[in-house]
């Protein structure tokens, strides 16, 4: 009787260890599962985008790269204002690495972006190429050849009056980013671009009414 009681014991502690095992394995798959799905939740919410989002991308990349390369040519100019300097090389620090940015996203979204010399996107209405329609702003061809030929004060007035239309055509771009986009780093960099492009034009209105 003895060794019947002892085989029913031993057999009961057997099924609570195997009841223990099984609901730590299902406890450690829940878990798994629960965190795996999380990380998949993130990832998604990260790079939801719409549309907006990459026309804002495609579009703002040649729109900063003209920005970048009016700042090139007048940095390369003799006698320009110290101020009409400052403003160029603070224009290319800012929009130099959005242009990075941009490209990326673009990369992300499983999107494209030509790219001229030293991956930098070919601004379009400079070097005889057509601008894209619905890029505000935009210097034409000709616009950019009179600032190349331009020296001086006449070239620092030029660059400023040009990068004034520049900005505002940026500014507008990027206000339909804020009200359409959905990609919310993207909102947050056109939220940038509104504020700090709305400031230098108050700065070269100054500038300009006093060359």
């Amino acid at each position: 009787m003895k060794k019947v009681l002892a085989i029913g014991a031993a057999a009961a502690a057997a099924l609570i260890v195997l009841t223990a095992c099984n609901s730590s394995t299902t406890d450690e798959t829940t878990s798994t599962s629960t965190s795996m799905s999380v990380e998949s939740s993130t990832s998604a919410n990260a790079s939801a985008h719409n549309q907006a989002d990459v026309t804002f991308a495609e579009q703002m990349i040649p729109h900063h790269s003209q920005a970048v390369e009016m700042s090139d040519m007048l940095l390369s100019k003799d006698g320009i204002d110290p101020r009409v300097t400052a403003l160029a090389e603070q224009i290319k620090a800012a929009q130099g690495p959005e242009i990075e940015q941009l490209q990326g996203w673009l990369t992300t979204w499983g999107q494209s972006s030509s790219s001229g010399s030293m991956g930098m996107p070919m601004p379009s209405g400079s070097m005889g190429m057509p601008m894209p329609s619905g890029m505000e702003g935009m210097m034409s061809a000709e616009d950019m050849t009179a600032l190349q030929n331009a020296q001086g004060t006449d070239a620092a007035k030029l660059f400023l009056t040009q990068m004034i239309d520049h900005h505002r055509g940026a500014v507008a771009m990027a206000q339909t980013e804020v009200d359409s986009g959905q990609y919310s780093e993207a909102i947050a960099m056109a939220q940038t671009i509104i504020s700090t492009q709305n400031q230098e034009i108050t700065t070269m209105d100054g500038i300009l009414a006093t060359l």
